[in-house]
């Protein structure tokens, strides 16, 4: 019954058709897209960590999922031809980005650190636009190539083609998701959770908030740096478009589509939803964020959970951990043992 149990997690079913999909994608044509679609997963999981899961509204994401697309083609070209070191200096540098950003954002709470957010990276945006010399300007920087895979010389496995570069990103999608679940299930996670149902409160319990806020906003920009670098690779190049505030929209909303306020694998439907949305139906119309937009107006009006909240899939309630019964000993003037 358990290994039935194992089998039955959204978690597992993720992986499971993410596994298999090559065998029926690759009939009709389309592992460029699948590929898309885990990328941005990666993206909206990582970025639900600062919005679905302490609370603090982004606009500008964008800004950390473009740059680690800039710093993974800027260390393959000036620094060392790998994947692994751009991967990484690409999570490193956009850590770093998030850190420094973080001193100006994490004092803000709702549409004062949206607009923040929004201002940051449009400053982001014309630099990577007008910095030809750096970031190629309008034209891009290209040459951002996916070379083999070596672990202290020992082997290389080519990622170049379509299929073994899908399940090198499947490999990392699925890394990933195990990490922010870990994340969002420990002590920190719970600090979290409480500072988005009630910071002040979470004040009075001794939590440094600040703090806290700005280790989600770290933990989202390096999740988002990781899949700049793979969108790169994939596309062979980086460009300023993702930067651009507009664009920070689409991972906003991907998570209230899926249900990422309340559900932690909402964001991976909502990635899906969208490259399908995006890739069908503008072969139709150029107009096609109309029709993403009366989604998003019905999802508001009539699912205000999202797809899976609505479904009570994999819900964050059942697995988070009450303010006041994790703390309730504090507030009555006892020791809290709710600290990580």
């Amino acid at each position: 019954m358990k290994i039935v149990r194992y089998m039955l997690h959204p978690m597992f079913i993720i992986f499971a058709v993410f596994l298999v999909a090559p065998i029926f994608i690759m009939r009709v044509g389309g592992m460029s897209l699948a590929i898309e679609v885990m990328i941005w997963a990666i993206f909206a999981v990582g970025y639900n960590i600062l919005l679905g899961y302490t609370g603090l509204p982004s606009f500008g994401h964008g800004l950390f999922f473009g740059t680690g697309a800039y710093l993974c083609g800027l260390i393959q070209h000036h620094l060392i031809p790998g994947t692994w070191i751009s991967i990484l200096g690409s999570m490193l540098g956009c850590s770093i980005i998030a850190g420094i950003l973080g001193f100006f954002l994490a004092r803000k709470r709702g549409i004062y650190f949206a607009l923040l957010t929004i201002a940051f990276t449009q400053l982001f945006f014309f630099i990577a636009f007008q910095w030809d010399s750096v970031t190629g300007g309008e034209n891009g920087l290209m040459g951002i190539e996916r070379y083999p895979l070596s672990i202290f010389g020992l082997f290389r496995i080519p990622i170049d083609g379509v299929l073994s570069y899908y399940y090198f990103v499947y490999a990392i999608l699925v890394a990933s998701i195990v990490v922010l679940w870990k994340i969002v299930h420990s002590p920190l996670g719970s600090v979290l959770y409480a500072i988005k149902q009630n910071e002040v409160r979470a004040k009075y319990l001794g939590y440094n908030t600040w703090m806290y806020k700005w280790v989600s906003l770290i933990i989202s920009g390096l999740f988002a740096g990781l899949a700049g670098a793979l969108y790169a690779m994939l596309q062979h190049g980086a460009f300023a478009n993702p930067i651009h505030w507009t664009r920070s929209g689409d991972v906003v909303m991907m998570v209230l589509v899926g249900g990422g306020l309340t559900n932690f694998f909402g964001p991976v439907l909502g990635a899906a939803i969208f490259i399908a949305l995006r890739d069908i139906v503008s072969t139709l119309t150029e107009h096609w964020y109309l029709f993403y937009g009366l989604l998003i107006v019905f999802i508001i009006l009539f699912l205000p959970e999202g797809i899976l909240g609505y479904l009570k899939v994999g819900q964050t309630s059942r697995k988070m951990i009450s303010v006041e019964e994790k703390w309730s000993p504090s507030l009555s003037g006892g020791a809290s043992d709710g600290h990580p």
